[in-house]
Order: C-alpha cells, then structure tokens, then sequence
C-alpha cells in the first residue's frame, strides 16, 4: 500500500479539485447541479478573497480523494468553526483510510485555529457516510433542519 499524503490544494490543482466535485455529483446524484468551473473554482479558493479552501488526499501519486471547507462563526461558542462543505473519497480507494486521514487533518486545523466545532451534512440515504461518520464519534444534530435560498429565490429576495 502506497504512502498517505494529506497537503493543502495549490492553484495547480483547480483542475482536478473541479473532477473530483464532478465525481462526488454523480455519486449524490446531483450532476446536474454542477455548474462551477476552473475560473469559478480559482477565484473562490485562490482569488483575492479566498472563501474556501481544500485539501487533497494522495495515495502515492494517485489523488484519492479532497475536503472542501470554509470557516464559519458560532455566536453561542464566540468562536470560529470549520465548515465541511464536501467530502470524497474516489470508490476505488475507499476503506484504507483516506477519509479518516481528511477528517484527522482537518480537525487538526480547526483545533490550531481556534475553532470550537467541525461540522457539515450528509445526505439522508447516504448510509455508508452516516455510519463511517458515527463510527468517528460524529453525531447527528437533531431538531435543525438546513434551509436554502438560490436560483430566482435569491434573486427575489435580493430585490432583483
């Protein structure tokens, strides 16, 4: 079994961050909702105001898999958070370990940053997720539930 690399994403990688996406879409069965490009993608993770960041999972020279995350702020903790916006391991590397490594490195950023919780969503029929994430310790948070605004919504609401 090759070596396990977990780095920061550079500039270089936009390309692949954006395959990944697109492969995390088809196996959430939301293709076509991807409309993100490498422009899109560059300016949001390396622009002049980065919102986002990511991180690559190697195994050897293969990308395995990414975690794409963004701080968020908790007012009841008065502190920031870590927000994992996706998480993927491509099929053919899953059960060795590169998602725990993502996890474990990314909890370790938010404990050396000063954050008081990693958290993100999973999708309801996603079991082998939800098992993997409470085999971690991970807990479901009850009695939330995630709204959303987009598309014309947001327009509207912007008074556009």
């Amino acid at each position: 079994m090759p070596e396990l690399e977990i780095r920061a994403a550079s500039e270089d990688d936009v390309p692949l961050i954006l395959t990944l996406i697109k492969e995390l879409a088809e196996y959430e069965r939301l293709s076509h909702k991807v409309v993100a490009t490498e422009a899109m993608l560059r300016n949001s993770l390396f622009g002049e105001r980065r919102v986002a960041e990511a991180l690559l999972g190697y195994l050897g020279d293969d990308p395995a898999g990414f975690a794409l995350f963004f701080h968020s702020f908790s007012t009841f903790l008065g502190k920031p958070g870590i927000y994992l916006e996706d998480l993927y391991v491509r099929p053919e590397f899953r059960g060795v370990g590169v998602g725990r490594a993502l996890l474990v490195h990314l909890a370790g950023l938010a404990e050396e940053r000063g954050c008081g919780r990693l958290e993100w969503s999973v999708l309801d029929w996603n079991e082998p997720a939800i098992s993997f994430y409470k085999s971690i310790g991970a807990t479901p948070v009850s009695g939330w539930t995630v709204y959303r605004v987009t598309g014309a919504a947001l327009d509207e609401l912007a008074g556009r």
